[in-house]
């Protein structure tokens, strides 16, 4: 049970409602919940959700990479709901065994979003020029802030999540 009492759909306004129905449809989200429960502050909230969509309606990276950052950070942060949660079916059960060491397998894009999620998860101060200057190798300008906002957003949706309770127990 969420630690603040998630917002009923009936109290929520229609576009509320249908963002959060998009969310789902999408795979933005895997549960409304968060989200239900961040609608105490609903301007916020529809925000955030906004921001979710906005970054994989026009998103750059692949869905690969975002999913592999994505799940790297849910693993650091330890939040099982996020474990298992599959934004992108182009991510294996092997490729998830791989986060936990060896990326070998993985494009040099997709080691170093990896890279980058779980430096920005455990100590951002480890992003120094030089790991920039491997990034700006691969990625643009636009794909790196994209990498920023996603991982972010991940990182910070995760631990709230996991903080509030807010994730179904079944997941």
């Amino acid at each position: 049970m969420p630690r603040l009492t998630a917002i009923d759909n009936a109290d929520l306004s229609p576009a509320f409602v249908d963002a959060l129905e998009r969310g789902l449809s999408t795979g933005v989200l895997s549960t409304t919940l968060p989200i239900r429960v961040w609608a105490h502050c609903p301007e916020a909230a529809a925000a955030w959700l906004k921001l979710l969509q906005v970054l994989q309606d026009t998103a750059q990276l692949s869905a690969r990479e975002r999913e592999l950052a994505r799940l790297k950070i849910a693993s650091i942060n330890q939040c099982q709901p996020c474990q298992l949660a599959r934004k992108s079916d182009t991510v294996s059960e092997a490729d998830i065994a791989c986060l936990q060491g060896d990326v070998a397998s993985f494009t040099e894009r997709e080691r170093l979003a990896v890279e980058f999620a779980e430096k920005l998860a455990v100590d951002h101060r480890e992003l120094d020029d030089t790991f920039y200057i491997a990034l700006q190798r691969c990625f643009t300008a636009a794909e790196i802030a994209e990498l920023h906002m996603y991982c972010g957003v991940m990182l910070a949706g995760g631990k709230l999540t996991y903080a509030l309770n807010a994730y179904p127990k079944s997941a």
